[in-house]
């Protein structure tokens, strides 16, 4: 079987990468632990039941406890070893421990507690921003990698989704031929969220004001869903019928990498007046914020002066419905579909070339749904490069 494998010149880079973050803003740390499966990837291209240990001097060494075989077959990485129990692992680093890094938003505690019995230390710290920044800003690799990711998305939701409606067919018909349609054309067959506990299937499938109900799900439109246990993904009781406004808002992903995009339809009738000028307005926000995707300029100025840009009337109901709007305008997007930056008030740090942001514009109207846009850009030094498809939206089917 031919496996892909992560360039160990990538590896390197991103490990470097990382070491040099933490010494500049942990000037004394001394060994960081990566244990979660998708940092995993990012540094060594394979994941495993295992830990990846970072010395500040040396070379980093990734014990894998399941699978051993997969991971050597999988990976570059140079120095990978098996282990049992992190008892095999203790002589990997002698020194003592004064201070810990781990990535604390996602390893349990009871991990934290069986590693501490052979790695004692005496503090804990997290190191999940420094990681996230490293990974914010995407290598050509990556990019490449991303940008067949938004061509995928492109087809399938621009070229043949209006093909896959009938009338009568149920939310999550609808949502299954678009998961089949993905998939076919090379979509990796799921989505991966950092946010804690966050679990969908591919996003929302929505017929009209399915698009508007609450939902747990930090983002600005809504869905039914399938049961209180599983509110997302589409519901088998809301059934398509003409003139109804159809909102998909699902990610796609290639090679663990991911776009996000979200693409509206007209089906057999027309959409309110006021819908459609909202449609448009959110269009227009998009391409604003997208000008201005460009080293050096801020998310939060971005997000500000947007935000005061826009007329009061317009942000009733702006990124959200009710009293459950939004706080952002956009998010970065890669190994997660939620990563920083995020197109939001106090996210201060510049922009830099290569980092990938979803901006998503959108307006909820009563009785009709949620319009708007949502594509991927790449940040340029001309501004931000659509990734995902330049369709307006609002598809007449």
């Amino acid at each position: 079987m031919n496996i892909k494998k992560v360039p160990l010149s990538e590896l390197k880079s991103r490990m470097d990468r990382l070491k040099a973050k933490m010494t500049q803003t942990q000037p004394d740390w001394e060994i960081g632990v990566v244990f979660s499966k998708i940092n995993q990837y990012y540094f060594t291209g394979t994941m495993q039941d295992g830990m990846l240990l970072i010395p500040r001097e040396g070379d980093p060494v990734y014990r894998v406890r399941r699978s051993f075989d997969r991971a050597t077959d999988e990976s570059n990485f140079p120095d990978i070893r098996p282990m049992e129990s992190y008892r095999d692992a203790m002589g990997d680093y002698t020194r003592p421990i004064d201070t810990l890094y781990i990535e604390a938003d996602s390893v349990p505690l009871s991990v934290i507690q069986r590693f501490k019995k052979y790695f004692p230390y005496k503090n804990l710290k997290p190191m999940d921003a420094q990681i996230l920044s490293v990974r914010s800003v995407k290598s050509d690799y990556e990019v490449d990698l991303m940008k067949t990711c938004g061509q995928i998305h492109r087809h399938v939701l621009e070229d043949l989704a209006p093909g896959l409606m009938e009338e009568g067919m149920s939310e999550v018909d609808l949502a299954l031929k678009l998961y089949e349609a993905l998939v076919q054309n090379g979509h990796h067959g799921t989505v991966r969220f950092g946010g804690y506990d966050v679990s969908l299937v591919m996003g929302h499938v929505c017929f009209g004001e399915s698009s508007i109900y609450p939902t747990y799900f930090d983002g600005p439109g809504g869905n039914y869903g399938l049961n209180p246990a599983v509110p997302f993904l589409g519901n088998k009781d809301r059934k398509l019928k003409k003139g109804d406004l159809v909102f998909v808002d699902v990610a796609c992903g290639y090679e663990g990498y991911h776009t996000d995009k979200t693409m509206t339809y007209v089906f057999g009738g027309s959409l309110p007046d006021d819908a459609v000028r909202g449609h448009h307005l959110c269009r227009q926000v998009q391409d604003r914020i997208a000008a201005g995707l460009k080293p050096g300029n801020t998310p939060a100025e971005l997000y500000n002066e947007t935000m005061a840009s826009l007329d009061p009337e317009f942000l009733k109901n702006f990124m959200g419905f009710g009293q459950r709007s939004v706080k952002f305008l956009g998010h970065g997007i890669g190994l997660w579909v939620d990563e920083p930056p995020v197109i939001a008030d106090k996210f201060n740090e510049p922009l830099q070339e290569n980092m990938v942001i979803a901006l998503e514009p959108k307006k909820g109207f009563a009785g009709v749904g949620m319009v708007g846009v949502e594509n991927t850009f790449l940040v340029t030094k001309d501004g931000g490069q659509i990734l995902t498809g330049t369709n307006p939206g609002l598809i007449r089917v």
